[in-house]
């Protein structure tokens, strides 16, 4: 059991870093907004949550935001950004786990992607329009943003970024997947055990 969760800490340790990594190399996505930035990240948080569980994939999502925040910082002085992925990272992976261990095979997962996609896309929009914008307006002592100016942001720049962040990330994880689904589920069936 105690081998088992070093095994357990050292692979969330090494998924943290790696998500960590691809959350540097960010980039923009014309026309969106330059803040909106798209990264892969949230696909280390993924394989860990289908091998090791939810609670692996949330902790690899944290650690990365951590890391992250700790050696970039934050123009707000706070971490809202950050925590705003978090949030997106988490409304993400945990769907995407549960569907796909209902069904545990690829069209499962396929669906999975997608419902998890759409997760993150509304939630993201709720939470943009009723706090984070909100929260960069007042950290960055902006002008508070009008509920028009602000459900214009959300309708036209976070609500189809975050389908296309979702549809980017099914892509590559599907091509990721059908590479080392074989190791996933030996990983998973090893975890089981």
């Amino acid at each position: 059991m105690r081998k088992m969760n070093i095994r357990v800490l050292t692979s969330v340790g090494l998924l943290s870093t790696l998500s960590y990594l691809l959350m540097l190399l960010n980039f923009p996505i014309p026309p969106f907004p330059s803040f909106l930035m798209i990264d892969f990240s949230e696909i280390p948080a993924l394989i860990a949550a289908i091998v090791f569980g939810p609670i692996a994939g949330i902790m690899v999502e944290l650690i990365k935001n951590v890391l992250d925040f700790f050696m970039t910082g934050s123009p707000t002085g706070v971490p809202v950004g950050h925590l705003a992925n978090f949030i997106a990272g988490v409304t993400f992976i945990l769907p995407v786990y549960y569907l796909y261990k209902k069904f545990e095979s690829k069209r499962g997962l396929t669906v999975a992607l997608v419902l998890g996609t759409v997760a993150m896309a509304v939630i993201m929009s709720v939470l943009n329009y009723y706090v984070i914008l909100p929260a960069y307006t007042l950290f960055l002592h902006a002008p508070a943003m009008s509920a028009p100016e602000a459900k214009q942001m959300v309708v036209t720049a976070i609500l189809p970024f975050n389908i296309v962040k979702g549809i980017l990330m099914t892509a590559v994880f599907m091509l990721i997947y059908s590479r080392i689904h074989v190791w996933m589920r030996k990983q998973t069936a090893a975890h089981s055990a």
